[in-house]
């Protein structure tokens, strides 16, 4: 049986340990060992009535001990002695993360500097592996697009299906109320403006077809599709399936990456010409309803004051939408390692890349049409 306590002892706090503190006797205690609250000074600990101890147990005391003091590792100060204590807590200590509850206060300006510099060359070295993968997927792409034979035109087809055809309920819905949305509030704006709503027809056209059509869709691929991809490489490579592709003499980049990529080039556009005609649809019932715009007026003063180029504009971004999507999602699933919490970070980070990106490319579209007058 394993007890604790803490009482004070010239003005410091005393961690009282009796009994046997081994993997068999310790689970108990977790929880309230988690509530103790830290204090300035570090605790001193008093083995006099301790019995058995294993790594275990030196573990579990070496922890309470740290996340008790505010100001870093305390040292290890006993009341009383014990054979094995010195060693089972040198062990459990060299084998356990440092203390991280230092204050910002006491931290140096060395140290910040130190931080930011290790962020940044940590983001150089990660662009420059990915812009080394994109290149690596492009290369292979164009080898297999020149030997159509070596394709593996079963999971193209298969992804096509998954990333394409099943995600085509969820972007026709959600880019018919984005439409509904931009009429009632360009109906709201004009009316208090000009007096008029019957300009919400071109504010829909031209918001639809060059911007949200396809935004929207990368979005949702990014949080839907980017997702899948990097949970599905990332197992793969958890079950070391990966690294028996390689044995055999298979390159993963050209089974697992390059049927990802051509299957969301050929699909992605197709899906924004979807959300496309949805947010116009979504649109026309608003005015129909609300603005007593007729379906016919709609139509007509689509066709007329909105021209079609903005619909190309729109359609030009979609490749590179889903060659971010299916790069990044191939990437983070090969950085997966062998346990659960590498694929999570993966999966996390592939979707917040995935959304950075296209928005950060969507703003360059943005500027590189403004630019061309486009």
């Amino acid at each position: 049986m394993s007890l604790f306590s803490l009482y004070e002892r010239d003005g410091r706090t005393v961690f009282r340990v009796e009994g046997d503190w081994t993997i068999d006797t310790i689970g108990s205690m977790d929880s309230a060992l988690r509530k103790i609250e830290q204090t300035e000074q570090p605790f001193l600990l008093d083995v006099e009535d301790l019995q058995a101890l294993d790594t275990a147990g030196a573990f579990i005391i070496d922890r309470t001990l740290r996340q008790s003091c505010k100001y870093g590792d305390p040292k290890l100060e006993l009341i009383g002695d014990h054979p094995q204590i010195h060693a089972l807590m040198a062990l459990a200590r060299q084998s356990s993360a440092a203390c991280d509850v230092e204050p910002l206060a006491s931290q140096s300006i060395i140290d910040l500097l130190a931080r930011i510099g290790g962020g940044t060359l940590h983001l150089l070295d990660e662009g420059r592996k990915t812009l080394s993968f994109i290149g690596e997927t492009i290369v292979t792409s164009v080898r297999l697009l020149l030997q159509p034979h070596k394709l593996r035109w079963t999971p193209i087809v298969a992804v096509m299906e998954e990333a394409g055809l099943d995600a085509l309920p969820i972007v026709a819905f959600l880019s018919f109320f984005v439409g509904m949305v931009i009429a009632f509030i360009g109906a709201t704006i004009l009316q208090q403006t000009v007096g008029s709503t019957v300009f919400t027809v071109e504010l829909v056209g031209w918001a639809m077809l060059r911007e949200f059509g396809v935004v929207l869709t990368g979005i949702i691929l990014a949080g839907r599709t980017n997702s899948s991809f990097t949970a599905q490489i990332g197992s793969m490579k958890m079950r070391q399936e990966v690294d028996a592709m390689r044995t055999i003499g298979l390159d993963p980049i050209e089974v697992l990456v390059v049927p990802r990529v051509l299957a969301m080039l050929v699909m992605t556009p197709f899906l924004t010409f979807a959300a496309t005609l949805a947010g116009l649809f979504g649109g026309l019932v608003i005015s129909w309803v609300a603005l007593d715009i007729s379906p016919i007026l709609f139509i007509n003063r689509l066709r007329e004051f909105v021209p079609i180029q903005n619909f190309w504009v729109g359609i030009s971004k979609a490749p590179v939408f889903a060659l971010i999507v299916a790069i990044i999602a191939c990437r983070q699933g090969l950085r997966v390692k062998g346990d659960v919490q590498s694929l999570g970070r993966a999966t996390t980070a592939s979707v917040v890349h995935a959304l950075f990106l296209i928005i950060v490319a969507d703003a360059l579209f943005a500027m590189m049409y403004m630019e061309l007058g486009i």
